[in-house]
C-alpha cells in the first residue's frame, strides 16, 4: 500500500499492512492513534527493528510533517531525552513519514498516575509522579522551548529516564533561552489543569520540583492559579462539545430520524445493544419497572452494564418533552462532565434517541454498572453508630467538590449515591436533573435542597443523621448552623 492509499483507509485499516516508504517496506503493527485522512500513529517494524512510525497523509500532510520535524529536532538539539529520530521524509502527493525509535515496555506518567490516584493526597507515588514531569518540564523551559499540549501522557519512563515525546506540539521562544515568565505561568497552568482540584493547595509545595530545574523567574500563586482556573473551563467547554459530535472519543450520528453518540473504545462491544436496546431490556435483570423510566442490568461479554430506557408516558408528557433535549441526553452530558472533573460516576457508553423529523420521542442511556451498596443500605447498621472514616472521608470530598463546581444533582436521596469498591470513593447516579450553575445564588439555593434532601434519608433524631448535619458543608445563608 502506498501512503495516499493509506489516507483513504479511513479510522480502522485492516493490520497488519505493509506501506512502502522510500522503497522500504514498513510493517504497521498496532495503531495507537488515528486522525483519519490525516495523521497515523502506529507500532511497526522498519528494517527488521521494531519503530513508532507516524505517517502524516492528506491535504495538510506537508504542514504537520514540518511541524512533527522541527518539534523532534529542536528538542534533539537543545539535549532533552526524547526517541531517537531514524528516519524521515515526505513524498509530493502521497505524504509524509517520521520514523522514530520504540520504547518497548515504556509507562506513560498518566498511566502511573492513574496507579496512584486511589491513594490519600500527594502520597509519596504522587509526588513522584509529579515531580518528575515538573522536573522534565523545568528542564524544557530553561532551553527556550515549551508543549503546548502539555500532558502526562507526553511523558515516557523508559530504562530509568523520561522521555518526551510529541514534537508536533514543541513550540520555541527562543533557543536555549529560558522562557518569559508570562509562558511559563501559561504553559504551567495547561498542566496543573489536567489534575484534580483538589491538588490545588498543594500546587506551591509541588512547585519547588519546578523551579529546581528552572529558577529563572519567581512564579506568583495567584497568577498561576489565574491560568489554571482560565485552562479548566476551556477543557470542559472544549470536551462538552466533543460530546455531541464525531470525534476521536466518540463516534456519533445525528439526524432527523434519531441521535446515536457511543464511546468509539465501545462501539463494537455495544452493537447488539445499540441495534435492539428494547430486547436487551427485556432480557436483562430489572432494576427499575417506573411509567417514566424502565432500567435493566445486562451482562455483555461478562461486563455488566445498565440500560436505561427514558419512557413517553401518554401523549401529554410527549407534548412536554418532544421539543427539548431528551433526559438521557441530558445524563449523557452531565456524567461525561463530572468524569471530566473528577468526580465520580458510572462511566456513561453510549445515547440513543428515537427521533421523527427532529421531534423526539423514547432515549436509551447505557453506562457502566456501579456494583456496590447505595448509601441508605451501606451505612443502615450506622444510624446510632459512626460509619467507617474513610467512607465519610469520601462522602466529604464529594461535598467539597460539588460545591467547588457550583454542581447540585436535583433528587440527591440515598439511592442515587453508590458506594464504589474500586475507587473508594462514593458515585453518583441518575444525573436527570444534574445542574452545573453559573451563579453563586442560584447554586447556594440548589445545593441547600440537596443538602437536605440528602439528610432526609436518616431519621432527625439518630446519631448518624446528626454527624452528617455537622460534617457536611454549608453554603451561608441556607443552612441553621
Amino acid at each position: 500500500m502506498r501512503l495516499s492509499e493509506l489516507a483513504e483507509s479511513g479510522r480502522s485499516p485492516k493490520l497488519p499492512l505493509t506501506l512502502q516508504i522510500d522503497g522500504e517496506p514498513l510493517l504497521l503493527e498496532r495503531l495507537l492513534r488515528v486522525l483519519p485522512g490525516q495523521r497515523y500513529v502506529a507500532a511497526a517494524r522498519w528494517q527488521g527493528r521494531p519503530v513508532l512510525a507516524k505517517l502524516l497523509v492528506g491535504g495538510k500532510a506537508q504542514r504537520h510533517f514540518l511541524r512533527e520535524l522541527e518539534g523532534a529536532e529542536l528538542m534533539a538539539r537543545q539535549g532533552l531525552v526524547t526517541p531517537e529520530l531514524l528516519a524521515r521524509g515526505f513524498t509530493d502527493g502521497q505524504g509524509g513519514w517520521l520514523l522514530f525509535d520504540y520504547l518497548e515496555g515504556a509507562q506513560s506518567l498518566w498511566d502511573a498516575w492513574r496507579q496512584a490516584t486511589r491513594e490519600p493526597l500527594l502520597t509519596d507515588a504522587q509526588q513522584a509522579v509529579l515531580g518528575e514531569a515538573l522536573a522534565v518540564i523545568g528542564h524544557m523551559h530553561s532551553r527556550g522551548l515549551w508543549q503546548a499540549d502539555l500532558h502526562l501522557d507526553n511523558l515516557l519512563r523508559h530504562d530509568g529516564e523520561l522521555f518526551l515525546i510529541d514534537g508536533g506540539g514543541v513550540q520555541v521562544e527562543q533557543a536555549g533561552q529560558p522562557l518569559s515568565r508570562a509562558r511559563v505561568l501559561q504553559n504551567l497552568g495547561v498542566f496543573f489543569a489536567q489534575l484534580p482540584a483538589e491538588l490545588d493547595p498543594f500546587i506551591e509545595e509541588l512547585l519547588v520540583h519546578y523551579l529546581l530545574a528552572n529558577g529563572e523567574h519567581a512564579l506568583p500563586l495567584e497568577a498561576l492559579l489565574v491560568e489554571v482556573s482560565k485552562v479548566r473551563r476551556w477543557r470542559l467547554r472544549d470536551y462538552l462539545s466533543k460530546v455531541a459530535r464525531d470525534c476521536s472519543l466518540f463516534s456519533a450520528s445525528i439526524g432527523a430520524f434519531g441521535l446515536r453518540v457511543v464511546r468509539r473504545d465501545c462501539a463494537a462491544i455495544l452493537e447488539p445493544i445499540l441495534e435492539a436496546p428494547d430486547v436487551a431490556l427485556a432480557s436483562g435483570q430489572a432494576l427499575k419497572l417506573g411509567g417514566s423510566a424502565t432500567v435493566a442490568r445486562v451482562e455483555l461479554e461478562g461486563r455488566p452494564l445498565v440500560v436505561k430506557r427514558y419512557n413517553v408516558k401518554n401523549w401529554l408528557h410527549w407534548l412536554k418533552r418532544f421539543w427539548r433535549p431528551s433526559r438521557a441526553w441530558h445524563s449523557w452530558r452531565e456524567g461525561n462532565r463530572l468524569q471530566l472533573l473528577g468526580i465520580a460516576t458510572p462511566t456513561p457508553l453510549a445515547v440513543l434517541e428515537r427521533r421523527w423529523c427532529w421531534l423526539r420521542g423514547r432515549a436509551y442511556l447505557i453506562t457502566d454498572y456501579c456494583g456496590g451498596q447505595d448509601i441508605i443500605a451501606r451505612f443502615e447498621a450506622y444510624k446510632q453508630a459512626t460509619p467507617p472514616e474513610t467512607e465519610l472521608l469520601a462522602l466529604d470530598r464529594l461535598f467539597a467538590a460539588l460545591l467547588r463546581e457550583r454542581i447540585s444533582h436535583g433528587d440527591f436521596k440515598g439511592h442515587n449515591l453508590f458506594w464504589d469498591d474500586a475507587l473508594d470513593t462514593w458515585s453518583l447516579i441518575d444525573l436527570d436533573a444534574m445542574r452545573q450553575h453559573r451563579s453563586m445564588r442560584s447554586f447556594a439555593r440548589a445545593y441547600a435542597r440537596d443538602r437536605a434532601r440528602f439528610l432526609r434519608n436518616w431519621p432527625v433524631d439518630s446519631a448518624l443523621h446528626q454527624l452528617l448535619d455537622q460534617r457536611l458543608p454549608q453554603v451561608p445563608g441556607t443552612c441553621p448552623n
